[in-house]
């Protein structure tokens, strides 16, 4: 319970959990953990020191629900439903009508209690309300705000297609991708390995829908300039740059229309994606890794790129959830730890120290409490679970 309530609030709050434990969740969140890079203030400690091992942001509390990382910024969301954002700033990413970059958490100029999502490419921010709009912020030189136009802005707007339908978001680089809850895929953006899904290498600045079409789309992920997303039919599908293998078939030719990845399958659940490599978990809880590794980001034991999903060294069938930065991984076990590799010259894996590693290790802060992780270029953002009340 957070220190501000007093003893008298306690009981009301009681009646209220007592008939509505969804409330819970209103008072008692996550507290939020950051490490690696910090140049230009993304750990949100006040300093642009980078840290090897967690820390946790200046603004601190226990009311921390999602988080998103780009390139150099961070953008979170408080169980209040509201919007905070910190780190670089020099597109408008941070959404506060400026270009300066800050180092403590700050709300977007929109404002509001009404925040459910959020994504975040190199240099731009995705949104979603709880009323179903999208909205986007910050740099735009590719189109990538889905506003019809290439001009950068510093504070939300609404994409050109509009709409109160918007499920899910997921950030490239450039480009963007958008799930509504009719089951289509849209995207735009930067498009020049076809990372855009639609036949051509074209940029589009507002929504289009893959060629692939379909209503069954149910989740996605994007990388520098390749696409990831999973049907409803347990199916994963790759588009766009293929340099390094990291569309997962067999070879390193891009795509621009989604293929699926050589492993084939029916039971893929979850995707992430670096700048070159893809991690995605199946649902018998195994772990799998392709494309780009160098330094190791695939955590196979070596750093040759696969060009086909492999798992990695550690195994297992306990993989709970995955993100990636751009060269390094993170993934949580169901036992609640926190496994990390890949580069490390920043601090990002959080192991207090700044050595490369090919295999998993655990944070240096280790407990078995993690909850949910993101990942920005070369920083790490993770959520520890918030404690349960005794009313007793």
């Amino acid at each position: 319970m957070p220190n501000q309530f007093t003893s008298s609030v306690y009981g009301d709050l009681e009646t209220y959990f007592l008939t509505d434990y969804a409330l819970l969740d209103q008072y008692i969140g996550d507290t939020l953990w950051t490490w690696g890079r910090n140049s230009f203030g993304q750990l949100g400690v006040n300093n642009t020191t980078s840290r090897s091992t967690p820390v946790t942001t200046l603004l601190g509390g226990t009311n921390w629900k999602s988080i998103a990382c780009g390139d150099a910024h961070t953008v979170a969301l408080k169980t209040d439903g509201t919007l905070w954002t910190w780190g670089r700033n020099f597109y408008g990413q941070l959404g506060v009508n400026n270009t300066t970059s800050r180092s403590t958490p700050v709300t977007t100029l929109l404002g509001g209690t009404n925040w459910k999502s959020i994504a975040s490419g190199y240099a731009h921010t995705v949104a979603l309300k709880t009323d179903g709009t999208l909205w986007t912020w910050g740099r735009n030189d590719l189109g990538q705000l889905g506003v019809n136009n290439t001009t950068s802005r510093s504070t939300p707007v609404t994409t050109l297609l509009g709409g109160t339908n918007w499920k899910s978001i997921a950030c490239g680089f450039y480009h963007t991708t958008a799930l509504k809850t009719d089951g289509t895929l849209w995207t735009w953006g930067y498009n020049s390995f076809g990372q855009l899904g639609v036949n051509d290498t074209t940029y589009r600045s507002t929504p289009v829908t893959t060629l692939l079409g379909g209503t069954n789309w149910k989740s996605i992920a994007s990388g520098y300039a390749h696409t990831v997303a999973l049907k409803t039919d347990g199916t994963l599908w790759t588009w766009g740059r293929n340099s390094y293998g990291q569309l997962g078939i067999n070879d390193t030719i891009s795509k621009s229309t989604p293929v699926t990845t050589l492993l084939g399958t029916t039971n893929w659940k979850s995707i992430a994606s670096g700048y070159g490599h893809i991690i995605a978990l199946k649902t018998d809880g195994t772990l799998w890794t392709w494309g780009y590794n160098f330094p190791g980001q695939l955590g196979i034991n070596d750093m040759i790129p696969r060009s086909t999903p492999v798992t990695t060294l550690l195994g297992g069938t306990y993989w709970k959830s995955i993100a990636c930065g751009f060269y390094h991984t993170t993934a949580l076990k169901t036992d609640g730890t926190l496994w990390t590799w890949g580069r490390n010259y920043l601090g990002q894996l959080g192991v207090n120290n700044t050595t490369d590693r090919i295999t998993p290790v655990t944070t240096l802060l280790g407990t078995t409490n993690w909850k949910s992780i993101a990942c920005g270029g070369d920083h790490t953002i993770a959520l520890t679970a918030g404690q349960s009340v005794d009313f007793s």
